[in-house]
């Protein structure tokens, strides 16, 4: 039973961070970059650097997930912020967009770029 309830609790946080990822991706971008790395490795990098308890604390969640053409998406709880990673004719570009634009929002965008 408890099992049964937490798969259903995940699928309900799935749905309503896909919900405001489609929002967020029809503006622009907080910020686009662009990496000469494989999609996949900057994507598990980025994962990586967002789990840090060090730098995030209790709150270093972060997940993978593919996406539409083989790109994959990298976000946090409620999507506070995400990372679309994709492969294009000149390498890897990363458009991050986070809910708000503050503090938390610029360190994430920090570790983000130590993937490039």
């Amino acid at each position: 039973m408890r099992i049964l309830m937490v798969a259903l609790a995940a699928t309900l946080l799935a749905g309503c961070a896909g919900s405001a990822m489609n929002d967020a991706r029809t503006k622009a971008p907080y910020k686009t970059l662009n990496s000469d790395k494989p999609a996949k490795d900057v994507a598990q990098c980025v994962q990586y650097s967002w789990q840090d308890e060090a730098v995030f604390g209790v709150d270093a969640a972060a997940y993978l997930e593919p996406g539409a053409k083989g790109s994959t998406t990298v976000y946090t709880r409620s999507a506070e912020s995400f990372v679309d990673v994709t492969t294009d004719a000149s390498g890897t570009v990363l458009s991050y967009y986070a809910q708000q634009d503050d503090f938390v929002a610029k360190r994430r965008l920090a570790a983000l770029a130590t993937c490039l």
